[in-house]
């Protein structure tokens, strides 16, 4: 499907369920292909009308459109009646469904989870260990849902194809429909003796863990989507996905700004007013920073190729020092004097040693 949902629908992004299922029912009687026969785009629009739905109406689909806009399985699009059928049918009947298949087992949910990383680990990437609580295939019947030693029987009312023919009268006159099969859900297979471990599902719910590679320069807040790593379908049915939400810590001394690191250098007023070459700890290791004379609070120095790497693409960000010059305080009256002398050499006016207008009041009467 192409498009957003809400506008294939004509919806607003708050729209109610209510209003989400009264827009669908309009469309969908409109544009249903049997509704059209001249039409041959009436198919096309029905489709992405029906599936449009199928996210909108699925409220865990819709929070993941909405949050990741992302749609899901979109296997359905290929057969306008086949899962979209289902959704038309509910509301209409089967007047107006044509031939609706299963197409075997479904997939399983997807699962979200949270990776907590030191900053370095985001920043050089790393490998870590994930853990969930999903649905795993069932080792003792392997995922056939059928107890050891026995086997899935074809069903007898379907034959195996999982759907029944009708023939149903419809304003369009007289129609052969299919539905799916009440006799197996539609599968096409019964299983007499379910197996006692996973309850003939095939799956059981169990604690798993698994190694994921994290890429150097994942952001706090990324979403790492993992194909196939979700909860498996039942009877061999094949997995869906995991969404990996990163949260990574703060640095003692550096915070990440795009793909830059800035880090606050705090400098002595006489390394500010003369200049040192400093030894300062950074993510890489060791590296020489040199303070230039008459530097002031706000000065960046910047080393270019030492900051975050770039996700897409090769080459890093920049590792930026911010000059914070720092004012001594609590001098003794020898260092005073000296920066009084220094000031008074410059003609730079300075607080009176007698502490200011205090000073001058007592001056006056004494």
């Amino acid at each position: 499907m192409q498009g957003d949902p809400y506008e294939i629908l004509q919806l607003q992004r708050n729209a109610s369920p209510e209003e989400i299922k009264k827009s669908y029912r309009r469309l969908a009687r409109e544009f249903h292909p049997d509704a059209n026969p001249d039409d041959p785009e009436a198919e096309k629009k029905f489709k992405e009308i029906a599936f449009a739905y199928e996210i909108l109406s699925d409220p865990e689909r819709k929070s993941r459109y909405d949050r990741f806009g992302d749609i899901g399985d979109t296997s359905s699009m290929g057969d306008p009646f086949g899962g979209i059928g289902d959704i038309f049918e509910s509301f209409f009947g089967s007047g107006f469904t044509q031939s609706r298949r299963r197409s075997g087992p479904v997939q399983g949910q997807d699962l979200e989870t949270s990776l907590h990383l030191a900053f370095d680990e985001a920043v050089f990437g790393c490998e870590k260990e994930v853990k969930i609580k999903t649905a795993l295939a069932c080792n003792s019947c392997e995922a056939t849902g059928a107890s050891p030693g026995s086997s899935r029987d074809t069903c007898t009312v379907c034959k195996g194809t999982g759907q029944v023919q009708q023939v149903r009268q419809s304003l369009l006159g007289q129609m052969m429909t299919s539905a799916a099969c009440n006799a197996c859900g539609g599968m096409g297979w019964v299983i007499p003796e379910p197996c006692q471990v996973c309850g003939g599902e095939g799956r059981n719910v169990e604690n798993d863990s698994f190694l994921v590679q994290v890429t150097a320069g994942v952001d706090d807040g990324t979403t790492l989507r993992l194909t196939g790593r979700g909860a498996v379908g039942p009877w061999g049915g094949p997995a869906g996905d995991l969404y990996v939400q990163i949260r990574v810590e703060n640095h003692q001394h550096f915070e990440r700004v795009g793909y830059d690191l800035v880090r606050v250098l705090p400098v002595k007023m006489t390394q500010a007013i003369l200049g040192i070459e400093m030894e300062i700890e950074t993510l890489d290791g060791s590296e020489s920073v040199v303070i230039p004379k008459g530097v002031a609070s706000g000065h960046v120095i910047r080393i270019r190729g030492k900051g975050v790497p770039h996700l897409q693409g090769r080459g890093r960000g920049d590792l930026l020092f911010e000059v914070i010059v720092e004012t001594p305080t609590n001098l003794t009256s020898e260092e005073e004097k000296f920066i009084r002398d220094f000031a008074g050499s410059r003609k730079e006016e300075v607080t009176p040693p007698d502490g200011g207008i205090i000073g001058k009041f007592r001056s006056a009467f004494s």
